[in-house]
This record gives structure tokens, sequence and C-alpha cells, in this order.
């Protein structure tokens, strides 16, 4: 998945927001920019598969609101991500094992986040909402496509890459540092269903749940740099 366009609309809205200052009640309230990048674990959490956390990678764009006469700032930005998981599965049919069949997961995430200080600036709660366009979850090896899904009779791995693409996430963090250089952990969860729309595929669910259900979970630990 091409992700260009939406990168360049935002590095273009962004360059209204670097560097400026303005009054209010004596207060001088920062607009400014940083970038972000680090990594990311991905999960869905899920009744129908068995899954395990992969590493991935993630960079982003932020503009940042300081506000120093209030227990909070704001940021609004756009981080774009490649995660990985692994889905459980058995190449023959009837006989009982367990291999992890690797899928990447392509996503642009736009947040809108607060930053609630804990007593300094330079240390914040984050929270705020997540929208995300995401990629289908694509095979890193297509040897796989004939394995079974482990959990279902004939359910094959080739079959449940059709995810739904737009989802709406809740993002809890803590960033941690000093002035231009600060450590990001942030947890992200998906609010809605990311499997929901295998339900309108013709699958074969035999053996297992037949209506599909899960919710996304990320980790992300990364550095972010303001100018």
């Amino acid at each position: 998945m091409n992700f260009k366009q939406s990168l360049l609309l935002v590095a273009f809205m962004l360059c209204f927001v670097t560097k400026s200052f303005s009054q209010h009640r004596n207060y001088r309230i920062t607009n400014g920019f940083s970038i972000f990048g680090g990594m990311t674990q991905l999960d869905i959490t899920t009744d129908n598969f068995t899954t395990s956390k992969e590493w991935g990678f993630l960079g982003g764009m932020w503009a940042t609101v300081d506000i120093p006469h209030r227990w909070y700032n704001v940021s609004f930005g756009m981080q774009l991500s490649e995660s990985k998981i692994g889905i459980s599965a058995r190449e023959i049919q009837t006989v009982a094992e367990e291999n992890y069949v690797n899928y990447k997961l392509f996503a642009a995430q736009i947040a809108l986040l607060g930053h609630i200080k804990l007593g300094t600036p330079d240390v914040t709660i984050d929270l705020g909402p997540m929208f995300q366009y995401n990629s289908d979850l694509e095979m890193k090896n297509k040897d796989y496509e004939s394995y079974y899904v482990n959990n279902y009779i004939n359910l094959q791995a080739s079959q449940i890459g059709s995810i739904s693409n737009f989802n709406l996430n809740g993002v809890a963090g803590i960033t941690a540092g000093y002035k231009y250089v600060k450590l990001r952990a942030q947890y992200i969860y998906g609010a809605t269903n990311i499997l929901k729309r295998l339900n309108s595929k013709d699958l074969n669910t035999e053996g297992g749940k037949s209506t599909f259900k899960g919710n996304q979970t990320m980790l992300v630990l990364g550095l972010n740099v303001s100018f």
C-alpha cells in the first residue's frame, strides 16, 4: 500500500505550524513540530486465531501546542507503520502441529492527543483518539498459503487476509525526556472489530467460531525529536 500522498499532505499541513508565538494574558503559547520513530509490536486479541507478537517499525510527524499556563499540552499528527503478526497454522489438514505464518500490516494512523503534565512539561501522560487506515494482512512467505489455520478444519492461511481497512483506536502512553529529545511509549487499542470484514466472506468455519471478532493491540516504543 502506498502512503506517499498522505505523507505529503501531512507534511504540507505541518509546515504551517513550525515555531510560532502568540500572547494571551501574558502567557506565551508555543507551536512546534516534531518527528517520531520507533518499533511496534502488533497483536490481535481474538478467540478465532492463536497469534504471536512480532516487531515492526514506525515513523511519524507531529504538530505540537505547548500551553505553559495549563496542565496539559495538545498535539496532532500522523504516523506510518509496517507491523508484523504471526498466526498459528498447520501444513497438513489432519495432523496437529503449530507453525506461525507471518503477515505484514501497513497502517497510516492520525491522532489527536492530550498530554497531561506530571509536574513538568518534560514528562506527560498521553491520551486520545486515533483513526487508522490499514492494508489487508499480507503474507510474508507465499509458501504458507495452503497451510490450514489452527482452530479450524478447512480454513486456509491465504483466506484470512481481508481484514477491515478502517479502524478507530484509543491511545494511552507516556513521554519523558528533556526539552527537544524525549522517549515515548504508546499502547494502542482497537475500539472496532478489525476482523469484521471476514464475516462478509464465504469462508468455511467448520470446527471453529463462525463469527470473526478481534481487537488490534499495538505497543509502540520510540524517540521523539522536537524543533
